[in-house]
């Protein structure tokens, strides 16, 4: 025995309402996500805030340390995409540095924001070497890490 379904004009319009919206929401979610890229790189510019720090202390025997720093310590970028480093000096007159493996140097000077623009191309880890302090008995050493992924 066959049966027969009865479909009154109100029950027709809600599927057609329920049809539509999912087919306009569906619609929208597709178009939304032309704007991120399948590969989940971006190319707008990855951009850091870097500061120089100082700690200072006495040992025991009355001995006064002082070292500075690059803070954050460690930043991770993501490779090919151009990257902005701006670097304030806080602490210390002068920290001349290099970027080594990225043929990169500069210098940051207490009060100043210097600005590094650069794209690296290849993963690893890249020191910020600062050339004035390299060693404890000169405050140092006083790096930081660029980490390319």
């Amino acid at each position: 025995m066959s049966k027969i379904w009865i479909v009154s004009k109100r029950q027709l319009r809600a599927v057609g309402l329920i049809s539509l919206t999912v087919l306009l929401a569906t619609g929208y979610l597709l178009w939304s996500s032309k704007d991120s890229p399948a590969s989940g790189t971006m190319s707008s510019e990855q951009v850091f805030h870097l500061v120089t720090g100082e700690f200072k202390t006495t040992t025991d025997s009355g001995e006064e340390l002082e070292v500075y720093r690059f803070d954050p310590g460690t930043l991770y970028i993501r490779r090919g995409q151009p990257v902005q480093l701006n670097i304030t000096g806080v602490n210390g007159k002068i920290h001349p540095f290099v970027i080594e493996g990225l043929n990169i140097q500069g210098e940051v000077r207490k009060g100043k924001i210097t600005t590094v623009r650069f794209t690296a191309d290849q993963p690893g880890t890249y020191p910020i070497v600062c050339l004035t302090h390299t060693e404890l008995k000169n405050g140092g050493p006083m790096i930081g890490y660029l980490v390319v992924q």
